[in-house]
């Protein structure tokens, strides 16, 4: 049976993680989960831990300070990699992310290499966002399109599956941004490689609880990024 991996970055997210891990745990036997925890002072790790120790699907890496979503991420599909899972998820800890939606991400990859979690098709959906946010997340959508070709109707999601190989074949080490960024930079390097992308609608639900992580340095760091794409794959360099 093949292994999925949810992972999972946290900071200060102790009201909803002992909610979440039942609840993506519970859509099927053979999905574990990671977490990567940037030394969260609300105490989100010693609850993981404490989880860890009746439920051995339950996995932890803890960093020693606040290091951005990226290198979060980064680190977790190195421990994918390495433990041969067979897909591989990004997710969000504040339940904008339905864990219910997970069934339909396993079954969408059987066709495909990566999976988007998408907003922007089928409509717009997005729930609990004030309009100027919407606007801009969906203006970014359409910017990101334009300037670097990627054929995805939702660049900046961070709900997908990945599988395995095709993050074997990506050079992590060259991933450079942390923000949003990271999100179109990793689904434009797939789109390069050749492998094959799918969208499927999701639900979007601002978070419930805790505190965005949004910026304006995230922000400008995904503008920067599309250039920095779009001239890096003229020349092959990505």
């Amino acid at each position: 049976m093949a292994k999925s991996l949810v992972i999972v970055p946290t900071y200060n997210e102790a009201e909803n993680i002992t909610q979440l891990l039942p609840a993506v745990l519970g859509q099927a036997p053979n999905i574990d989960m990671l977490i990567v925890d940037d030394n969260s002072p609300d105490g989100t790790a010693g609850l993981v831990r404490d989880m860890m120790s009746v439920d051995a699907r339950i996995h932890l890496l803890e960093r020693p300070q606040k290091m951005g979503l990226g290198t979060a991420y980064v680190m977790g599909f190195k421990y994918a990699i390495e433990n041969r899972y067979d897909y591989v998820f990004e997710m969000d800890a504040d339940f904008s992310h339905s864990p219910k939606e997970i069934p339909n991400f396993l079954k969408k990859i059987q066709e495909c290499d990566l999976v988007l979690g998408s907003r922007y098709i089928h409509g717009v959906r997005v729930l609990n966002w004030p309009m100027r946010r919407l606007l801009l997340s969906f203006s970014a959508n359409v910017y990101t399109q334009f300037i670097t070709g990627l054929p995805v109707r939702d660049a900046t999601g961070g709900f997908k599956c990945f599988r395995r190989e095709v993050l074997e074949a990506i050079d992590l080490e060259k991933v450079k941004s942390n923000g949003y960024a990271f999100q179109i930079e990793m689904s434009f390097k797939v789109w390069k490689k050749g492998f094959r992308i799918a969208e499927i609608p999701i639900i979007f639900l601002d978070r419930r609880s805790g505190v965005s992580k949004m910026s304006r340095k995230i922000v400008y760091e995904a503008v920067f990024m599309l250039w920095t794409l779009r001239f890096r794959s003229l020349f092959n360099r990505l």
